[in-house]
């Protein structure tokens, strides 16, 4: 690939220098590493949102491309103490729960062959399989807290009949709209439409377990979810977005309008180019076209109002969104649209660059919340809002830019890999 603004040979030691700071705040427990949220704050966290789970899987990411066996090391070792915690475990799902630590667990043993966490993996699974209640596992129904993200937890760790368990009942549980289907995926009445706590999260598990089932009516359940939110956009023709809920969830905290992987198109055109996968149907490669168009018009990543653009995280910030940009320029087959997500992906890391704070401690992001007097917020180390999740973007774009493997050492549950191209 052709330089672009910030250089590869300045992206990898920003990458490395914000692994040094990850470690940097590991704490040393009985069984190994262990990370708080926020350094100095809160509980240790062993999940994959914030915590310990999320940061193994940075580190092998780190291992892998920096050949560093420090890197390695460490991610045994947190692993180690997550593999410790899958008994006392209370919660179940992929992000804040069981799941996602299994899926780390299982990751571990598959790049660093270490049994022991193999075992805790399953064992992990099994307590979640024992605690079904043959609908659900709490009040929460939907990817982040519940059943579609344990089912996509299972698929990546190969456990797809406790998969199939956990997207079932979306079959039997669905409501008609007028232009197809939604869910009830939280206890209050209003009904979300994107990845992380919407119908975009229960069509892309629903999607996964029929590719890897052979289950017809999974798929066509999938597809009459999608139906449902691809009605609900307001920026057609050319671009496409959607609510974050009817009746509007929240309001006076949640904007009505996202554009990040949570929430927004940059997150929607994953599950699009899913469903062009699976259906051959070049009507979802055009939409994901249309979320593009959206991302690459609004604004981002400038903070043009408050509150607009503030976070630089993987969930509902600039790495989300690089992500998606990187599979558009590895997997587009249009010469053209290639070179511009390219393009747009210099951007977003030059803007990730600009943004760090660099010194002797490492490399870290501080996200901005307008809406209090420090608005700068405390660094944090895990995936969603913090390192792991940057890291794992500034790699998968080096390594492009080294016209290396443009995938990632391990590919996040729920994230379709680029190894099938948006068909056209």
């Amino acid at each position: 690939m052709q330089e672009g603004v910030v250089g590869v040979e300045a992206v990898e030691p920003l990458a490395r220098g914000a692994v040094e700071w990850m470690l940097a705040q590991a704490e040393v427990g009985e069984h190994g590493l262990a990370w708080r949220p926020v350094v100095g704050e809160a509980e240790v966290d062993p999940t994959l949102y914030h915590g310990g789970a999320g940061i193994v899987l940075a580190l092998l990411e780190a291992h892998e491309y920096f050949g560093d066996d420090r890197y390695g090391e460490a991610a045994l070792r947190g692993a180690r103490q997550i593999a410790a915690q899958v008994e006392t475990e209370r919660y179940w799902s992929l992000y804040s729960g069981l799941t996602g630590m299994a899926v780390a667990l299982h990751a571990v043993h598959i790049r660093l062959g270490d049994s022991v966490c193999e075992k805790a993996a399953l064992r992990g699974l099994d307590r979640v399989r024992a605690a079904f209640d043959g609908q659900r596992w709490g009040p929460f129904f939907e990817l982040f807290a519940g059943n579609a993200g344990i089912a996509l937890g299972a698929l990546h760790v190969g456990d797809t009949e406790l998969a199939l368990r956990a997207v079932m009942p979306y079959v039997h549980s669905a409501d008609p709209t007028p232009d197809g289907v939604n869910w009830a995926v939280r206890p209050s009445p209003a009904r979300s439409h994107h990845i992380a706590h919407g119908t975009l999260g229960i069509v892309q598990a629903l999607a996964a377990v029929s590719a890897a089932t052979g289950r017809a009516d999974l798929l066509s359940t999938a597809l009459a979810g999608a139906a449902d939110v691809v009605a609900r956009d307001i920026a057609g023709p050319q671009g496409f977005l959607v609510p974050h809920s009817d009746p509007p969830h929240r309001p006076d905290l949640i904007e009505r309008y996202s554009f990040g992987w949570c929430n927004g198109p940059a997150g929607d055109a994953q599950v699009f180019r899913q469903l062009g996968a699976a259906t051959d149907d070049v009507s979802w490669a055009r939409l994901v076209d249309r979320c593009w168009h959206t991302i690459t018009h609004c604004g981002l990543p400038r903070r043009i109002r408050p509150g607009f653009w503030d976070n630089n995280g993987w969930c509902c910030g600039t790495a989300g969104v690089l992500a998606f940009a990187c599979d558009r320029l590895v997997a587009h087959p249009d010469p053209v649209a290639r070179r511009r997500a390219h393009e747009f992906a210099d951007v977003l890391v030059e803007d990730l660059t600009e943004r760090a704070t660099v010194d002797q401690a490492g490399v870290r992001w501080s996200n901005h919340e307008h809406r209090v007097t420090l608005s700068d917020l405390a660094p944090r180390p895990g995936w969603a809002m913090g390192n792991a999740g940057i890291v794992r973007e500034l790699l998968r774009y080096a390594r492009a830019r080294r016209g290396r493997s443009p995938g990632y050492a391990v590919q996040w549950p729920g994230h379709p890999s680029t190894a099938s191209a948006e068909r056209r």
